[in-house]
């Protein structure tokens, strides 16, 4: 069955054009230290063109692995190609575990009439922390289309709450051949807690040096190349302590909501003031749940936009109210060309990073930098206190337009 096609090729060639000609080098700097607000409390389907240079089907990382940001629909049909068996995608053409659903407000009944339409339940995640944030893992084991199985779904048991298991990807490029961009040297800021949910981080990597790594989500931790650059722009050489949730553990299809609310469950557990996310994936309603319930506990999250350019819809989890959606600029403040604009964008910062074969590219790259800084200004979670952090970045950020708010960069540029 052909796969829905949910991008017009026109302008993806168009933004991957305008990517390519906009790569301008710039030499990875060291962020310094942060001063600490005043008044906060002690220590936040398509195909994939065959003109696409240097492309390889072979596997995803060679395609994922190229320093031009891609398009999300090019991951997507990077990933179908390799893995189709395990991947699918919903109606909207989103990437998904085949066969696999999640469900919250589910249970006696109403999970045994789900059971009597022929599926299983895999297994059923509470979290200590975060009760509310309990769900169920069902598998269709009558390998119905996604969205006929998602129908009997909601059909069988009314008032739960169903969705796709959606995979959410990397919001930037790493070349292959790519080292770090810090240097192996501990910067003067202080110490701060910050969190990472992302794929597997390389301890051995310089910028990690001074670091304490708290490591969440797999056995034995698998280091990638994508979680790796970002957590190198968020410590950068600080000695921090990083909580590293591992969403692939080496693994090529990785990145599941479950395995994002868990994540974020962990993180709550842990009281960690500030966390990044440079994925971007669908709006899901369990990732939602959990995202409001962080927010409301006081948690600031910040999350790449995306590459998807101007004109794109929004990309979650950046676009949920409350989260500090960032852009990217490059090494003279101008905007990516293929970074995502909207309401759903608060600032940007740079987005990349190195030069030739060392080149970092994306609003994955960005986030750390705006996460960095908030995890500066707090040492626990608290709403008072992530409001006051807005709002100081929100000072510190160098407006595009006159009016304090621009579609492309929000409330403007955070500078190293």
């Amino acid at each position: 069955m052909p796969l829905r096609r949910t991008y017009r090729w026109s302008l993806q060639g168009l933004s991957i054009a305008l990517a390519m000609a906009a790569v301008a080098p710039m030499h990875a700097q060291v962020l310094g230290p942060a001063q600490r607000i005043t008044g906060l409390p002690a220590p936040i389907n398509t195909r994939l063109p065959t003109a696409w240079p240097g492309a390889n089907l072979q596997g995803i990382d060679n395609v994922l692995q190229r320093s031009v940001a891609l398009t999300r629909s090019v991951q997507v049909d990077a990933l179908l190609r390799k893995e189709g068996r395990r991947v699918d995608v919903d109606p909207q053409g989103a990437p998904i575990l085949r066969g696999e659903f999640l469900a919250m407000n589910l249970s006696g009944a109403a999970l045994d009439a789900v059971l009597a339409q022929g599926f299983s339940k895999e297994r059923e995640v509470s979290m200590d922390a975060m009760p509310e944030l309990g769900f169920v893992v069902l598998r269709d084991s009558r390998n119905r289309r996604a969205e006929a199985s998602m129908r009997v779904l909601r059909q069988a048991a009314p008032a739960a709450t169903f969705a796709y298991q959606h995979l959410y990807l990397p919001a930037g490029m790493t070349e292959a051949a790519a080292e770090s961009s810090s240097p192996d040297v501990a910067s003067s800021g202080p110490a701060k807690r910050v969190g990472l949910i992302d794929g597997g981080v390389d301890m051995a990597d310089p910028a990690l040096a001074h670091a304490q790594v708290e490591q969440h989500g797999c056995t034995t931790p698998k280091p990638s190349r994508h979680g790796t650059a970002v957590a190198a722009r968020l410590v950068d050489g600080d000695q921090d302590t990083l909580f590293a949730a591992d969403l692939w553990c080496g693994d090529t299809v990785g990145g599941a909501t479950s395995q994002l609310v868990e994540a974020l469950a962990w993180m709550a557990r842990e009281h960690v003031p500030v966390i990044n996310i440079s994925l971007v994936g669908p709006d899901n309603p369990i990732l939602a749940h959990a995202v409001q319930a962080m927010l409301a506990r006081g948690q600031v999250l910040v999350s790449a936009a995306g590459n998807d350019g101007p004109a794109a819809p929004p990309l979650f989890p950046a676009a949920y109210p409350g989260v500090m959606g960032v852009g990217g600029v490059d090494a003279h403040g101008r905007v990516l060309p293929e970074s995502a604009s909207g309401d759903q964008v608060s600032f940007c910062a740079s987005g990349v990073v190195g030069t030739g074969r060392n080149t970092l590219r994306g609003t994955s790259f960005a986030a750390p930098i705006v996460a960095r800084k908030a995890a500066h200004l707090m040492e626990t979670p608290g709403p008072e206190v992530a409001a006051q952090v807005l709002q100081h970045l929100i000072g510190e950020a160098h407006a595009l337009d006159a009016s304090g708010h621009d579609p492309r960069c929000g409330y403007g540029v955070l500078s190293p």
